[in-house]
């Protein structure tokens, strides 16, 4: 089942109307429809308004694997967990999130125009990010870097930021993010 489906489930199973669910989440009648009916994808921040909406983890919207007797993830069985408006594609490094302090993911950056508005945000926590290909702009407080194939920074996820792709190339970054936000 998808997460369009699970959502849909889940606001009948409340008795709860799309517009009602539009109110308490910030998010169109119109678009929650789409989303319903598997016509668009949704931001994991907005995914996480509505687990928050519903009382459920962020995960029950995922269908990831829950062997705890795994450890070997081989590259093809690699998990998209979300694909958003900016070009960004996360995919999920491990089999097994629910018992996990933190979560590893590779991201994808598709090329942005150098005229887009970039806005940095914080959140709780702490995060590394490693450059892997590509050449990623990153945004601490009001100061911009370049971060080359290797270059790697470790820093408190409260301090603002946010990163581009302001190449013609796509860029990818290993990123682990802590606490683990899909639990």
């Amino acid at each position: 089942m998808d997460i369009g489906s699970k959502i849909k489930n889940l606001r009948i199973k409340n008795g709860m109307t799309l517009k009602e669910l539009s109110e308490k989440c910030d998010l169109s009648i119109g678009f929650l429809s789409q989303l319903e009916r598997g016509l668009t994808t949704i931001a994991v921040d907005s995914l996480e308004k509505i687990a928050n909406i519903f009382d459920v983890q962020l995960t029950y919207f995922f269908d990831l694997p829950q062997k705890k007797d795994i450890k070997i993830l081989r590259s093809y069985e690699k998990v998209v967990l979300d694909v958003d408006k900016s070009g960004f594609i996360h995919y999920l490094l491990t089999t097994n999130v629910y018992d996990k302090s933190f979560v590893p993911r590779l991201i994808e950056i598709l090329p942005h125009k150098e005229d887009e508005e970039i806005t940095c945000y914080n959140h709780k926590g702490e995060e590394f990010v490693y450059v892997l290909e590509g050449i990623l702009t990153l945004y601490l407080h009001d100061k911009k870097y370049e971060l080359y194939p290797g270059d790697s920074i470790h820093m408190m996820s409260t301090t603002p930021h946010n990163w581009a792709n302001f190449t013609n190339k796509k860029v990818k970054i290993l990123v682990v993010h802590s606490p683990n936000n899909l639990t």
